[in-house]
């Protein structure tokens, strides 16, 4: 039996080539042999990129804009990680064993250990995409306080095995161009962070985000009234979501995330990167991207 001081900061495993936690690292095998369904709506994110923000928005679509539904439960109830595996929660296997059709699920593996019955019942997949270095930032505070993870170290040392990809669920630059670059039998729709992020000023309604909730809706081929549509912007927002205790994670014992350390929904921003990163750090980072980035179509923004 482990030792409750043994579970938590351990080192990644290797999982493929894959650095995972190791309690998801053990998920990978098990995994393989989950049945998706046709009706199933995978959204799949690199960590810290808008994985719960888009799970609440798709709860809230599922939901009609019923509040009550969707605050039955966390959101990792309601939308379970698929890999998720922790000493004394349900796994995200066990809650999926237990949810009805149509079954909102997400996942933060690379594409090459993602089951092969997603692909073959053509499950529709909504990925989000952010930029690199609010990821990086955001990746470093919850590498702080979810205590599963290892020591993150200083943010220097952070940052140079976050762009190495020695950090949990691997290279970022590899997740977003997978997915991004993927072909064949997949329904896929592919948004990015900042795209629901934005505010155009010249208007106080939240246009670009109801037009990313509209696009979400099409793909779906779902429809909402107008009202609705600003309904659910309004009890999706940042605001909204980081009181919410069905949403922040608070439900998470502390000894697993203590939030007195960097609460689970900190800032939600873009451009927050500029206030962490050094001239010297951004100039190296912006090098390095430019390699890993070379011939990929992908556009990222730093700042709206």
């Amino acid at each position: 039996m482990e030792l409750v001081q043994d579970i938590y900061r351990q080192p990644l495993v290797n999982v493929k080539g894959v650095p995972l936690l190791k309690y998801i690292g053990e998920m990978v095998e098990p995994i393989q042999s989950f049945q998706a369904w046709p009706d199933d709506l995978l959204i799949s994110t690199y960590p810290k990129s808008g994985t719960t923000w888009v799970a609440e928005i798709m709860e809230m679509i599922y939901q009609d804009g019923n509040l009550e539904k969707c605050q039955r439960a966390p959101t990792y109830e309601r939308v379970p990680i698929l890999e998720l595996k922790w000493p004394g929660l349900s796994t995200g296997m066990d809650i999926l064993k237990e949810t009805p059709a149509p079954r909102l699920i997400r996942t933060h593996l690379q594409l090459a250990l993602l089951p092969q019955s997603f692909l073959d019942q053509k499950v529709k997949v909504i990925y989000v995409a952010r930029n690199a270095k609010d990821v990086a930032v955001s990746y470093y505070n919850f590498y702080k306080m979810a205590k599963g993870h290892p020591e993150p170290g200083t943010w220097d040392n952070f940052l140079e095995k976050f762009m190495d990809g020695q950090v949990s669920f691997g290279s970022w630059y590899q997740h977003v161009q997978k997915w991004g670059e993927l072909d064949g039998p997949i329904n896929l729709l592919y948004l990015f962070y900042e795209d629901l992020k934005e505010v155009r000023p010249t208007c106080i309604l939240l246009q670009n985000r109801k037009r990313e909730i509209r696009k979400i809706l099409e793909f779906l081929g779902r429809s909402l009234s107008e009202e609705m549509v600003d309904h659910i912007v309004q009890h999706t927002s940042f605001k909204e979501m980081k009181k919410n205790p069905m949403a922040n994670y608070t439900t998470i014992p502390i000894e697993i995330m203590d939030q007195n350390i960097s609460p689970f929904m900190r800032k939600g921003i873009v451009g927050d990167w500029k206030s962490v990163f050094t001239v010297a750090q951004n100039e190296h980072f912006d090098a390095h991207y430019a390699k890993k980035m070379a011939g990929c179509k992908l556009k990222f923004r730093w700042q709206l």
